[in-house]
């Protein structure tokens, strides 16, 4: 699929031409998830603000920063899945919708009401549960750039994917403090709104589904559609329906060995660009907007470059010994923010975990559509949502460490990400004894 198909082809529908290449195909699935991926962001650079204007404990503002995440990540499992019945688009623009209703509350509720209260928090979490719908877009185009792409380029594909989507927090991580500055709130979540409608807008217009679901939705059955698609360089296909995709990512133990590290690396990734934020302000003593550039540009963006290289360096030396070497990165990261609070060793420690995390990002999906090939859609919707939780359960811990702690909760709180990366590691070893194996019956 190196060009656009020029053969009319006949369906019920009548003779039409085959639409999109992968490079379109890339582009729009990178800019649909760079879009919705952006409401990670959503709280954790104006949790401060919150903070004092409700009254909240640690808990609660965990809590609060991580909402997003819970329907970003729950909905990943379904809408991932969906694209195996009917490609990305329809998938994507759905989420986009839910996500505009959760920002058109947002801007509603605080142009009302002028200073909230603790009452208003109920209400300020629903509308962050449906602006992070559009955090669910991950699933949705992973699978959609996959079926562009032959296996011999996943890595690179979905690498530069995953790196130029994953740029979306971190750039608003560090936008917002300052819009909030010059603005109010109010206004930035007001323009937040407008780029959400304008990037769909753009999205509806030239995204386009690959080759198999244009042939489907144009009334060829599935071995035709099958036969055509691969004459114009298809090669990964989805198996049965929406649940049977689940059932049988769900039934291969392998599957949720990549969950384990994708709750990790991704879900570690999620939490961490919500949370430091507020780490670097409360802990390290520093003013909102040098916290969102430190958060922004230390973490969330760097983490995001280093996945685009980690796709290439997975294709290299395969996403087995890629996903060791970031989880050891992990851990070193981690014990140094445990135990020192100093500010340039961590922020050192904070870059460390940041390059390990987006190597991790990346080995992870270039091992997806190697082990689970039969369905890929709906393995990216289990490991996506599944692994991405971490972004929703991980930061109400490190709240409650403080609420637990004081202040040194906020440094004590990273033993959690100890733990994790010991966990991961372990796994990734075990990846690569699989892979040993494989290759060694391959060669009898």
């Amino acid at each position: 699929m190196n060009k656009a198909a020029t053969a009319g082809v006949a369906g019920s529908a009548g003779f039409y031409q085959l639409k999109g290449t992968p490079s379109l195909g890339l582009a729009m699935g990178t800019w649909g998830f760079f879009v919705g991926f952006a409401a990670v962001a959503l709280y954790g650079p104006a949790a401060k603000y919150f903070q004092q204007q409700m009254q909240l404990g640690g808990l609660a503002v965990g809590l609060l920063v991580a909402a997003p995440q819970l329907t970003g990540s729950l909905l990943r499992i379904p809408f991932g899945a969906w694209v195996d019945r009917v490609g990305g688009r329809l998938p994507m623009l759905t989420l986009f919708g839910l996500s505009m209703v959760g920002m058109w509350g947002l801007v509603f509720i605080l142009y009302t009401v002028k200073s909230l209260t603790v009452s208003a928090y109920p209400i300020v979490m629903m509308f962050g549960f449906l602006s992070g719908c559009g955090v669910a877009s991950f699933s949705v185009g992973i699978p959609q750039v996959s079926y562009w792409f032959p296996q011999s380029r996943q890595g690179t594909a979905l690498g530069t994917f995953g790196g130029i989507g994953n740029l979306a927090p971190g750039l608003f991580t560090l936008i917002l403090p300052y819009a909030i500055a010059a603005w109010g709130l109010t206004g930035s979540y007001l323009a937040w709104l407008i780029f959400l409608t304008v990037g769909a807008a753009i999205y509806l217009i030239y995204a386009r589904d690959a080759y198999f679901f244009q042939l489907r939705q144009h009334g060829l059955d599935v071995e035709q559609s099958r036969k055509i698609a691969r004459e114009h360089g298809e090669e990964l296909f989805p198996t049965g329906t929406v649940w049977q995709a689940i059932i049988i990512a769900a039934e291969d133990t392998r599957t949720w060995g990549l969950v384990i590290l994708y709750f990790v690396s991704f879900g570690g990734f999620l939490a961490l660009t919500a949370w430091f934020p507020t780490y670097w302000i409360n802990l390290h003593q520093m003013d909102f907007r040098a916290a969102g550039v430190i958060g922004g540009l230390g973490f969330s963006l760097l983490a995001a470059i280093v996945r685009v290289f980690g796709g290439m360096m997975s294709e290299k030396i395969g996403g087995e010994r890629t996903a060791i070497l970031a989880f050891f990165l992990v851990l070193l990261g981690a014990l140094v923010l445990t135990f020192l609070v100093n500010f340039y060793q961590d922020f050192a420690a904070e870059l460390a975990i940041a390059v390990g995390m987006g190597l991790g990002n990346a080995a992870v999906f270039k091992m997806v559509p190697k082990y689970v090939p039969a369905a890929v859609g709906g393995a990216s919707g289990l490991v996506g949502g599944l692994g991405a939780l971490g972004g929703f359960i991980i930061p109400p811990f490190l709240g409650a460490t403080v609420d637990a702690l004081g202040q040194r909760g906020y440094a004590g709180g990273f033993f959690a990400y100890v733990v994790l990366a010991v966990i991961a590691i372990g796994v990734s070893w075990n990846f690569r004894r699989i892979d040993r194996q494989r290759d060694s019956r391959g060669a009898a």
